[in-house]
């Protein structure tokens, strides 16, 4: 479909890698943390952050996909896991991954990457409010912005500017900046057209702070 989507194999690598960190770092998190506001997403803290990650591929297997992305869609997700602890929704991922492995591969492209994206941002989310700087160079940090250079060449029109030309630019870093985790000002500290990336990504998901 385009030479900046990785593979299927790869994209479905990525997802299971990142499940098992996720797993991993709330097994050593204090369950008291899930109270923790979370900066990049202030509406939520810990738990309600990863009662989203839980519940997307719950919504996959269960074929409720009804407005998909949508603070709907994303708000049932929470509330369906209100009051567990991050050990329990720790238990919750791993128990649902047993059975998404299979059915991972038969997510089309592009949207499987694009559940990656949404995934690996949020984990850095959920780090960024432990303090944690872990797993920046991933292969789904790589499938995330396989997928943005996708949306950016194929779904956007008249864009004049290159945001994957910044050089010397860490991938997490473009990554955040790609994905409204950077203002405009911080983007352009590190480089990058910040007016104009904001300009491109108003009114979606991923525009960046003010």
């Amino acid at each position: 479909m385009s030479e900046h989507l990785k593979s299927g194999e790869a994209v479905s690598s990525a997802y299971i890698e990142l499940r098992e960190r996720v797993v991993a770092l709330l097994r050593s998190t204090p369950v008291e943390c899930g109270e923790l506001a979370v900066p990049a997403c202030p509406e939520w803290n810990l738990c309600q952050l990863v009662s989203h990650l839980v519940g997307v591929p719950e919504d996959i297997l269960t074929g409720n996909m009804d407005g998909v992305t949508t603070p709907e869609w994303t708000g049932a997700q929470v509330a369906r896991h209100a009051g567990k602890s991050l050990y329990e929704l720790a238990d919750s991922y791993e128990a649902t991954g047993a059975v998404f492995n299979d059915v991972l591969p038969m997510i089309p492209e592009p949207a499987n990457s694009q559940m990656v994206m949404d995934a690996v941002t949020h984990e850095h989310d959920l780090r960024e409010a432990l303090g944690n700087d872990d797993a920046r160079d991933s292969m789904a940090v790589e499938v995330a912005l396989g997928w943005i250079r996708f949306a950016f060449s194929e779904r956007l029109t008249g864009v004049t500017f290159d945001p994957f030309s910044a050089d010397d630019l860490e991938p997490y870093e473009l990554l955040r900046s790609l994905t409204g985790r950077r203002s405009t000002a911080e983007m352009n500290r590190l480089g990058l057209e910040g007016a104009a990336i904001s300009s491109v990504l108003a009114g979606t998901p991923l525009a960046p702070p003010a």
